[in-house]
């Protein structure tokens, strides 16, 4: 068996990951490079395989970063099938449509956007004969999502080839995440890799914890936060909510840049929660200003029994735990633009998480230099995009074509990360036996290299951090071997 990192390798977005076993090829991932335009980029080089040579791909979640080069891989000759839970499945369709339709729009130079742009600079790249148009289309949307198989369910198997299968495990990150462990059974023979995908926190908001299976040979781990803590979540609420009354009492606006998958859930989550326990000022009006973030809603919307047992005593009482009366649902342009007009005191809530686009810019570019007013992040922001230059103090940026000076009230509030962190991540690994080898991935070099220390403490020293294209044997373990249990240490 071999294993080669094709994303993800030393860097923390792209992940894909390919396992060749005697020639079935299984693709865990296939997720779009994001960030500097050298990391970008990326995503229009050649993958490093043959996409008709693979067999099946397995997603673990949603995420561009985990999804969003699916349709690329179609273009170029993948036939399927995808697996996936069902959430993963309804989520990818949005991420992805929405996805095509911003790169077909900036190839355009439509939808407020100019050509020049990340994604319109690569137009063409991939497509189709005779065809232009952005790094892929709604069309090759279409044609991914006829690859999806029926959904995998938690801890239940699914046969991929003859002594091959895949079983999903809740990995509590989105709704619907999974860690994946690709069982390989022969004569005397029995290897489990297992693929982490990307980890939720200990505490989550919405999702119940994440619960890996106890035994792995090999383990392929994420560390997006491997080299830190997050805040404590009910401070970081507290934050937002100070933030909220305060910046209410000053007569400004509230701007928070929100992820549409799993953050615009959780704020929702925390409103409706707030409203009820009447600490929010007056009749404040929110607005959740993202098409994608509301059909992301009403997809979770649709999976009560995977939420939390609080969500889900909610739902059975007949209450929505994330809709609210003051909240208004806003999704076509006019409605986005008549936000301001309708008060002078609000909430908003729209994409882009990054301020990379969508109709944050809008809105900032009305309130980034309104004292009164506040921008709220939420998230992680990534090298490269305009809200990392914000939040890094940039006191001049370009929006809507204007130069803007950054007046606006700044707050970054980490505690609410849908990722594990250092701590989480370790307690995740503990209650495993200690595996043959374990592979990091999906971070940046110190949090890489410093989460590898850290496993060193609980035993696990058989650790490779992998590089861009490369490619590992992974010998085949025989069947009755002793695992060995991480409490007896080194």
């Amino acid at each position: 068996m071999k294993l080669s990192f094709h994303g993800a390798a030393s860097c923390v977005t792209g992940s894909c990951h390919l396992l060749d076993i005697d020639g079935f090829r299984i693709l865990v991932d296939c997720g779009l490079f994001q960030g500097p335009d050298e990391i970008f980029s990326s995503n229009v080089k050649p993958f490093g395989f043959d996409p008709e040579s693979i067999s099946v791909v397995l997603l673990t979640h949603a995420h561009l970063d985990h999804c969003g080069r699916l349709p690329f891989l179609v273009r170029q000759g993948f036939r399927g099938p995808v697996v996936a839970t069902a959430p993963t499945r309804y989520l990818a369709e949005i991420v992805l449509w929405d996805a095509a339709h911003l790169q077909e729009e900036r190839a355009s130079g439509a939808g407020g956007y100019k050509k020049g742009g990340r994604l319109s600079r690569f137009s063409g790249a991939g497509g189709r004969k005779g065809k232009k148009g952005g790094f892929y289309s709604v069309a090759d949307v279409l044609d991914t999502m006829s690859l999806f198989a029926r959904p995998a369910e938690y801890e239940i198997p699914v046969n991929l080839a003859p002594g091959i299968d895949a079983t999903y495990y809740n990995a509590g990150h989105i709704l619907g995440s999974a860690s994946i462990q690709i069982t390989v059974t022969r004569p005397g023979k029995k290897t489990r890799i297992l693929f982490s995908g990307d980890l939720g926190p200990e505490t989550h908001p919405l999702l119940s914890p994440s619960s890996p299976p106890q035994d792995s040979d090999y383990v392929v781990m994420e560390t997006t936060y491997g080299d830190r803590l997050h805040r404590s979540f009910e401070s970081s609420k507290d934050e937002l909510l100070g933030v909220i009354n305060d910046t209410y009492r000053r007569g400004g606006q509230v701007l928070i840049p929100t992820f549409a998958l799993e953050r615009a859930q959780d704020l929702l989550y925390f409103f409706r929660e707030w409203r009820d326990e009447g600490r929010l000022p007056g009749k404040l009006p929110f607005f959740l200003d993202s098409p994608m973030a509301i059909n992301v809603t009403h997809i979770y919307e649709r999976f009560p029994d995977l939420l939390d047992d609080r969500l889900k005593n909610l739902f059975d009482k007949g209450r929505d735990p994330f809709m609210f009366p003051e909240l208004r649902l806003t999704r076509s342009v006019p409605e986005s633009r008549s936000i301001a007009e309708a008060s002078s005191r609000s909430v908003i809530l729209a994409g882009s998480g990054m301020v990379s686009g969508g109709r944050i810019l809008y809105h900032l570019s009305r309130e980034i230099e309104n004292p009164r007013s506040s921008l709220v992040f939420v998230g992680f922001q990534a090298e490269g995009t305009l809200g990392r230059s914000i939040l890094e103090g940039e006191k001049t940026v370009r929006l809507m074509g204007s130069e803007k000076t950054v007046r606006i009230g700044l707050h970054s509030i980490n505690g609410f990360s849908a990722h594990a962190d250092q701590r989480d991540l370790l307690g995740w690994c503990r209650p495993m036996n200690r595996p043959e080898g374990v592979f990091l991935i999906h971070g940046e070099h110190r949090s890489l290299w410093a989460f590898r220390d850290k496993l060193a403490t609980i035993g696990w020293n058989k650790i490779q951090i992998p590089a861009l294209h490369e490619t590992v044997d992974l010998p085949e373990r025989p069947v009755g071997r002793r695992h060995i249990d991480p409490s007896e240490g080194p």
